[in-house]
């Protein structure tokens, strides 16, 4: 009897494939250990045996970080058009259909309302498997949409990423959801708001060149990707071999670009012990 089924593997953004399994069963690509998916799922979908940090949906985010797994959930109701009629390798409305039916979402981002350890607070959560998490229109004025309220409210907000970068499929609509969300936090800042970063495995392109950096605090899960342009194009760019561990959280942390590398387990009290400090500061 087979423990695991090996499916065909895929290669994300930092070039390493990645081999998928299913059933009762998953092997961890950084230790390549069979670990029972209960287990798994039970320790916050980190591996148990090496620390590896799985990338995990945008509503088992939301699950870990409010309390009770009690949220509203708002502003669920946009949708992305086809603006271009862009066709790749197939059209770019097959793609968002596909989407939808995979994720259940109808764009790549979860904007919730709920309590961090007693807290009120508004929470941005991207989904990676909704095209990559790429940021579209939908994205960029879903996340304006949060920090607006945010800052009419007072709450402190918390923005996920977990992208591939701007949308390439809506061309400059796209792009302008960097300058569009920058504006959002700039307000938000005047208005003297908390604004939580958290960078999650992987956060590149035009969301690392905007919103993600621009945290009052930017914290983010151990090994996670995160860069504008990915290490082989840059390799291949500079024509030189990069470090170890280059654009990993933990290279970033030692280079001053991260106030700190959270594991996933402590990434609630950490948060909220982070909120008690600004809100009282503010």
């Amino acid at each position: 009897m087979t423990w695991f089924k090996r499916q065909s593997g895929e290669l994300d953004t930092s070039g390493e494939k990645r081999v998928r399994t299913e059933g009762l069963w998953v092997k961890c690509d950084e230790c390549r250990q069979i670990i029972w998916k209960k287990d798994l799922e039970e320790n916050l979908n980190v591996c148990p045996k090496c620390d590896k940090h799985f990338r995990i949906d945008a509503r088992t985010r939301l699950a870990q970080l409010l309390d009770d797994d009690q949220y509203e959930i708002f502003d669920s109701n946009l949708v992305s058009t086809d603006p271009l009629k862009f066709v790749d390798l197939k059209a770019y409305s097959s793609r968002l259909k596909q989407a939808k039916k995979d994720t259940g979402l109808k764009d790549a981002i979860i904007n919730a309302r709920g309590r961090l350890n007693g807290r009120a607070v508004i929470i941005s959560a991207m989904e990676y498997s909704f095209i990559g998490g790429s940021m579209g229109a939908v994205v960029g004025e879903a996340i304006t949409r949060a920090i607006e309220k945010a800052t009419e409210s007072q709450t402190p907000i918390i923005i996920i990423s977990a992208s591939g970068g701007a949308r390439m499929m809506e061309g400059a609509v796209s792009l302008m959801q960097l300058a569009k969300i920058s504006a959002a936090l700039a307000r938000l800042d005047t208005a003297r708001v908390p604004y939580v970063s958290v960078l999650t495995d992987p956060t590149t392109g035009g969301v690392t060149a905007s919103f993600a950096m621009l945290g009052d605090l930017n914290i983010a899960e151990p090994g996670a990707l995160i860069g504008f342009a990915g290490p082989r194009v840059i390799e291949q760019t500079i024509r030189q071999k990069l470090p170890q561990g280059f654009q990993r959280s933990e290279f970033l942390l030692e280079h001053g670009m991260l106030d700190a590398v959270v594991h996933r387990k402590q990434m609630k009290g950490y948060i909220a012990r982070a909120l008690d400090f600004m809100v009282q500061a503010a």
